[in-house]
Parts: C-alpha cells; structure tokens; sequence
C-alpha cells in the first residue's frame, strides 16, 4: 500500500528538481528523503525517479504517481485546515504565487487591506511566471495563485481547480517619445514594417503580424516590463505592453494598435473549497482589479 507521507516527499522532490533541494526545503538530510523514495518504489513495484548527475528526473510512472500525490497532499492541507478553521484558528500564513507585474499592480493594495482584516495572518508571496504553479495549488504548497494568459496561447489544464476572470488588460502599443507614427490618429501594423519590436510574448505579436501579413522585426525579448519601456524609451524599438504597466509611464507614447483589440487576461486559481482567508483574498484581487478595469 502507498503511503501519504512518501507521496509528498515524491511530490516535494518533482517541484525541487533535486533531492537534496527537496531535503532542504523539508528540514530533511538528503539519506533520510532517498530512503523514503526507496520505500515507495518497492511500494510502487517500479522506478519513479532517474537520478542524473543534474538532478533527477521522473520516470513515466513517476509523473503518474506524482499527479495523484498532488491531489492527495492538496486534501490532507485542505482538512487540516478546515479543522483550525473549527478551532477558530487562523492560518499563521497565506501563500499566494503570483507574476512580476500583479505583484506591483495588483498586490500593493491587497496586501494592506488584508493585513488590516486578518493581522494574525502573514501573506507570503512567491514569484511564478505563467504557466508554472497550477500544480502548487493543486498539492496545497499555493494556497492561490496568480496567472495569466496572452492571446493565442492556450491555457493550461484547470486540474479540477477554481479559475476565476480578474481583468482583461488591453495591450498598448508603446512608442519611442519622438516616432513618426506617434503624430498619426491611427497607428497600424504596416506603418511600424522597418521597425525593431521589443516582444515580451512573440506567440502574440506573430499573432497580430499574420493577420496584417507584416513579419515584424524582433531585436529584443524580455518578460522584464520595466526593462522593455526602458529600450523603447531610448527609441531601441515598439513594443506591444498591457496597459496596467504603462498607466503613468513618461517619455513614451501610448498608442491603441488599429484593427487589433487584444487583451492579456489575468486569473486567480484556487482549490473549489477555498478555506474563508482564501476567499478574502480573491475578493480584494476582483475589486482591485475592477478599478483598474
């Protein structure tokens, strides 16, 4: 029979990447967490994991087993919460993954106001960038996760997870401050063709480029905002960026793309019986995000 216990040190070493992280991160020795796994491959009947010189990497049966291990470690922290819940105990803390630009757009305000309702609770954030952290939730290590998506990618499998709509957030076209374009009424595609584009999604602009039958010119990629309006300031290239990360930006112009009404959605997942701490804090991320709306 599987043991709970050996499933979530499987779980623990998949999202590490390495045993010895994993024994980290638990309090463990790296001997006392290759133990348990060797229980649980006996338990198993088969191998779970590839020990490479890198690090280890699961085996088919491994990333099976380690599914179900997140779904069964997600339970166990869901009752036990529930029975501190009963106690009338609050969680000593929340932990929310969230992405760089949520975390200075979305969560400033969130945190104040949840730290004057709940003060008994600490709110820890860990920086994820989508898609990664569906899984997190799933095993309980995220008690709420923050993510998005850009058009034309796909969004991940939900994993019986709760996914609720934050905003829609418009993506701008960003100018150099003097650009010819910027004195036109209307700025499209095909009059930025001998332009470099600075992409933080490429998927999404191929998107747009196709449609217009442009190819556009990427000289840079960046997922760093700060640093794509920083080269687009210095007339380094265009950039499509969403519009909660140009509101008050200077020496720039902020144009809408003609013919192309695109949006980055951002999401708030959690497990379908978010314990009451859960729930406060994604009410305060929906009406945050309805007045940036």
């Amino acid at each position: 029979m599987l043991v709970a216990e050996r499933l979530r040190v499987l779980v623990e070493v998949a999202h590490a990447g390495s045993i010895a992280t994993a024994a980290r991160n638990m309090g463990f020795t790296a001997s006392a967490l290759s133990q348990q796994l060797a229980r649980l491959e006996r338990e198993a009947g088969c191998a779970l994991l590839e020990r490479r010189a890198t690090g280890t990497v699961l085996t088919e049966a491994g990333r099976l087993l380690v599914r179900h291990g997140e779904a069964i470690a997600g339970e166990l922290r869901e009752a036990e919460q529930t029975l501190a819940a009963l106690r009338d105990q609050p969680p000593a803390a929340l932990t929310v993954g969230t992405f760089a630009t949520a975390g200075q757009v979305l969560l400033p305000q969130v945190v104040g106001e949840f730290r004057r309702a709940y003060p008994a609770t600490r709110l820890r954030l860990v920086d994820l960038e989508p898609p990664e952290g569906y899984d997190l939730v799933v095993s309980g290590e995220l008690d709420l996760l923050i993510t998005h998506r850009y058009p034309g990618r796909q969004l991940p499998p939900s994993r019986g997870l709760t996914r609720v709509p934050l905003l829609a957030d418009r993506l701008r076209l960003v100018l150099p401050a003097h650009h010819p374009a910027a004195r036109k009424p209307e700025v499209k595609l095909v009059d930025l063709a001998d332009d470099d584009w600075i992409s933080a999604d490429r998927p999404c602009l191929d998107l747009l480029a196709a449609k217009d039958g442009v190819e556009p010119r990427i000289a840079y990629e960046t997922r760093d905002y700060a640093a794509i309006l920083a080269l687009v300031r210095a007339g380094l290239g265009a950039a499509l960026v969403p519009a909660s990360v140009v509101r008050g930006a200077d020496g720039i112009v902020v144009r809408d793309l003609a013919g192309s009404a695109l949006d980055r959605e951002v999401y708030a997942v959690h497990r379908p019986r978010p314990a009451a701490h859960v729930e406060a804090v994604a009410g305060l991320l929906a009406r945050v995000a309805s007045r940036l709306s």
